[in-house]
């Protein structure tokens, strides 16, 4: 029998586009009975650099900042996640990265090692949680091509379109969103100064290529227009 999937896990985005859905019925059932919705503020910390790893999560709302620590103290943003992202890595005990609620976020937490056994038992989430890796990859290296050789409005457009792409897992690209980011972390995010994301920010709404309201909340008339300013194909 491969069991009918819990209603909360039916009706779970992360059920349909994330990793459950390599999962039968039967296994969301088992999962589900060990899993716990967890809610972080705006601000705190999920997990962080060098914490033992005790569970794993999906991400079901809002978008978490990752961020590394130099010996030095000095910390770089190096990504974001957004629903329905999975959270951890599976048979690594100890977080490599800080993980820390840029915007208010709720997640689907499960034991480790509930689901490394599940990972070892179902041939399908293995290869989910390849696919998902290797979209990681492309995607560092699609950024390192924006860091290393676009121009500072190329790099704010850039970063404001992969917001547009990945704010909403319903809609390919969200045309009304809220920066998730502050304007300091946004900088550090693109290796620029806050003089220089806010002034990009003003030559791109003067160019109309987008809309800002109450600072934070952007709005984009057209979406090959934000496309064409950040340099991204097709």
């Amino acid at each position: 029998m491969c069991g009918v999937a819990p209603t909360v896990c039916s009706a779970c985005e992360a059920r349909h586009g994330g990793v459950c859905a390599a999962l039968s019925g039967t296994q969301l059932i088992e999962l589900n009975r060990n899993s716990v919705k967890r809610h972080f503020d705006a601000g705190s910390e999920v997990i962080g650099q060098g914490e033992q790893t005790a569970s794993y999560s999906n991400i079901l709302h809002g978008v978490v900042k990752l961020s590394k620590m130099m010996a030095d103290g000095r910390q770089q943003i190096v990504g974001l996640q957004f629903a329905p992202d999975f959270m951890g890595r599976p048979f690594l005990r100890e977080s490599s990265l800080t993980a820390e609620a840029a915007t208010d976020v709720e997640v689907c937490a499960f034991p480790r090692a509930s689901f490394d056994r599940l990972v070892t038992e179902t041939p399908d989430l293995e290869h989910k949680l390849h696919q998902q890796a290797l979209k990681e990859l492309d995607e560092a290296r699609e950024w390192m091509l924006t860091l290393g050789r676009k121009t500072a409005q190329e790099k704010v457009a850039s970063f404001l379109y992969l917001i547009a792409t990945h704010i909403d897992p319903t809609h390919a690209f969200k045309k009304t969103f809220d920066l998730p980011l502050s304007r300091a972390d946004i900088a550090d995010f693109l290796g620029l100064t806050i003089e220089t994301v806010s002034r990009q920010m003003t030559k791109l709404r003067k160019e109309n290529v987008i809309v800002i309201e109450n600072n934070r909340h952007v709005i984009v008339p057209d979406a090959n227009r934000l496309r064409n300013a950040a340099g991204v194909d097709g």
